[in-house]
């Protein structure tokens, strides 16, 4: 009798936790999947990304590198009018979002969102969720080396800023040249007077040296498209 008491009890247990623990379940949503790294690594030779092609490919290199290359990945770049080369603005070629980071962080919901065109800071790109494709922090203001310099070429809108390719994009990411120039943004938000995730300042030149002299690394944004 007793043996029998006992079954029945844990019986009943068992049919009341049951739908609690369906409940649980029910209520854990899966982790959304990457949409949005930074770069761990840049391709290494400065501001000379194989124009928005090369970088777009190691985008999608890095991401298949961590199991998500069933997406359509591009380079958050903007490049300018070059002869009959129209310019191209990084906002347009990213997607419409909703784009989340490694640990399914939501980074923005949309376009204006990520740029704040409504309301201000409205993204989620800080030191601590602007992963890269890893999952890890990315370098920044009192780290050694800082490297939160991101390549953009953009103002803070996402549009190309006018001017020559040479002083804004490298040479439309295909110079090294120490003459020549970028636009960057700082993933962190800190450093000088301008914290611009997408739009801080000019980089001192385009070699791997330069970039890495103000602060950088040649680390860029990658964005899913699709």
């Amino acid at each position: 009798m007793r043996v029998l008491g006992t079954t029945l009890a844990i019986a009943c247990l068992a049919f009341v936790a049951s739908p609690m623990v369906s409940a649980q379940q029910q209520n854990q949503q899966p982790q959304a999947p990457m949409t949005f790294f930074i770069t761990s690594a840049g391709p290494g030779n400065g501001g000379n990304l194989g124009g928005l092609a090369g970088a777009d490919a190691h985008c999608q290199q890095l991401a298949a590198a961590v199991g998500a290359g069933n997406r359509t990945w591009r380079a958050y770049l903007s490049v300018a009018q070059a002869g009959q080369t129209p310019a191209v603005n990084a906002r347009e070629r990213i997607g419409t979002g909703p784009w989340h980071n490694q640990r399914g962080q939501l980074i923005a919901a949309n376009v204006a969102d990520l740029h704040g065109d409504i309301q201000r800071d409205r993204n989620n790109i800080r030191k601590p969720s602007a992963l890269n494709e890893k999952g890890e922090e990315v370098k920044g203001v009192g780290d050694m080396p800082n490297q939160h310099d991101m390549l953009t070429g953009s103002d803070s809108t996402g549009r190309v800023v006018l001017g020559a390719a040479q002083v804004v994009t490298c040479n439309n990411w295909t110079s090294n040249d120490a003459a020549h120039r970028a636009l960057v943004g700082h993933h962190d938000r800190l450093g000088g007077g301008n914290t611009s995730w997408n739009s801080a300042h000019s980089s001192a030149g385009c070699t791997q040296e330069n970039l890495v002299q103000t602060g950088g690394n040649g680390l860029f944004y990658c964005f899913a498209a699709n």
